[in-house]
């Protein structure tokens, strides 16, 4: 059962169908509901125009034995002391009005056993008008008329008869119509609610395996990149412009961006590779001499690379470090004297300085500083200049040399791990190629920027742009 309904096609397909039963039978019920009302109406109007004819019999003054009445419809005449005084021919059981009884109770006349006198007073009383009441009262129940018994509802309407006092008719009106009605509307949803829901699920489980069709797809090609490690494959996006095809696109998006890390780790390992093989081997080379050749030993240069690959393993472990998010802090430090204090001891650097505070890791941005001055000073003919200033929302740490700058193409490039623009230059000085790319990443993730471009005097202008400290 987990497994059934494990999947997206089918819980779609479950979640669907139960909308449209609930709807359904909201529906179904508001339907039976009014139906019902509608023909209880009717019969309750029917019941009423029979009590009101039978009224207006009354008022005009007809006697009980003269009143029309309906026998397809059960009627009572009731007078005030609740004794039925009229009712249908043919009706032989009653319940849902005043009283239950069936046969017309006989008119009690005077006691002195003068017949004139009663007969005088019988007609006198029944060829007077009557007025009718108003207000029609309606109750439910059942008879039964002529051996057939049926529920109806019934109308009761009063009138004042003249000398015979306040009477009051109930008449009913039939409702089998509304029970025939609502046993057959019952009966169609019974039969139709469920073949409906049906079709419901099954367009609904067509229609969605049509609509995850894409996303198999794209979950297969996924499945089988990941077997094949081959990064370069994409997935199939579907000609829908939908978010199945938003989803495809995304995910060559993360494909890209991830083959595009993987080749730079890779090309970042064989670089670190190459830079390290070159000191090791030097140093393996001279102490190896030195052991066959101990006044040969040229220890000066083994001190030169064993320093030259400390630099180069520390570079390592800081860019692994940023790689791997390391935050740079919230410590708060003046910039201008961490500046000058890079600057300290350096030839050829002339330091101009403001105080600004900014608010990071003071270790890092001072090796920003310490790499471009170490740039700045490879590549200078003679002077490096050294300013920090306050501008606008920006702390601004320039680095300027009067050396032959860097082209406009390769302003970008330089920033890129293990590039050098003159590799037999920058090998005899020492440098990787690392000192810019470090440089970059830690003026990003202190939320910064670092950007290079042409100094008044020609040669590189780097700028490193930090946020103020808050």
């Amino acid at each position: 059962m987990r497994r059934l309904f494990g999947s997206v096609r089918s819980r779609a397909t479950l979640g669907a169908t139960l909308v449209v039963a609930v709807a359904l039978v909201a529906a179904g019920a508001a339907v039976l509901l009014s139906l019902r009302s509608n023909l209880i109406e009717q019969a309750g109007n029917e019941a009423e125009r029979t009590a009101q004819n039978v009224v207006a019999q009354l008022a005009a003054g007809k006697s009980y034995d003269q009143l029309d009445l309906d026998g397809d419809s059960p009627v009572q005449v009731v007078d005030a002391q609740g004794t039925l005084v009229a009712a249908s021919d043919e009706l032989e059981r009653i319940s849902g009005t005043a009283t239950d009884a069936v046969q017309p109770q006989p008119q009690k006349g005077s006691t002195s056993g003068e017949d004139g006198d009663d007969d005088a007073d019988d007609d006198s009383a029944e060829g007077e008008a009557g007025e009718i009441g108003e207000g029609t009262a309606f109750s439910e129940g059942s008879a039964t008329i002529d051996g057939e018994s049926a529920d109806y509802r019934f109308a009761a309407v009063s009138v004042e008869a003249g000398r015979r006092g306040p009477l009051t008719v109930y008449a009913g009106g039939s409702l089998d119509a509304e029970q025939s009605a609502v046993n057959t509307a019952l009966t169609v949803m019974l039969i139709g609610f469920p073949l409906l829901l049906g079709v419901v699920a099954g367009v609904t489980w067509l229609v969605t395996r049509l609509a995850l069709r894409p996303v198999e797809g794209i979950r297969g090609e996924m499945a089988a990149i990941t077997a094949s490690e081959d990064l370069a494959r994409r997935v199939p996006v579907p000609d829908t412009h939908d978010e199945v095809a938003r989803l495809a696109l995304t995910t060559n998006e993360t494909l890209a961006a991830l083959q595009t890390s993987v080749e730079r780790q890779r090309s970042f390992v064989a670089d670190a590779s190459h830079e390290l093989r070159s000191p090791i081997a030097s140093l393996r080379t001279q102490l190896e001499v030195g052991a066959a050749h101990p006044e040969l030993l040229d220890l000066d240069g083994a001190v030169e690379d064993t320093v030259r690959l400390q630099g180069l393993a520390t570079d390592l472990l800081l860019l692994a470090r940023l790689d791997a998010g390391e935050r740079p802090g919230d410590t708060r430090f003046d910039l201008g004297a961490l500046a000058r204090e890079q600057a300290e001891g350096r030839a050829g650097v002339t330091v101009e300085a403001q105080d600004a505070t900014v608010a990071g890791s003071r270790g890092q941005v001072g090796r920003v500083l310490t790499n471009l001055l170490d740039n700045a000073r490879r590549h200078a003919r003679s002077a490096v200049t050294l300013t920090v200033r306050t501008e606008g929302e920006w702390v601004v740490a320039a680095v300027a040399d009067d050396g032959d700058g860097v082209a406009e193409a390769d302003r970008e490039r330089i920033f890129e791990r293990f590039v050098r623009l003159d590799e037999a230059r920058s090998r005899d000085d020492g440098g990787a190629g690392l000192g810019l790319a470090i440089a970059r990443d830690v003026a990003v993730r202190h939320g910064g920027t670092l950007t290079v471009g042409r100094a008044p005097a020609g040669g590189a202008l780097f700028e490193l742009r930090l946020p103020p400290a808050q």
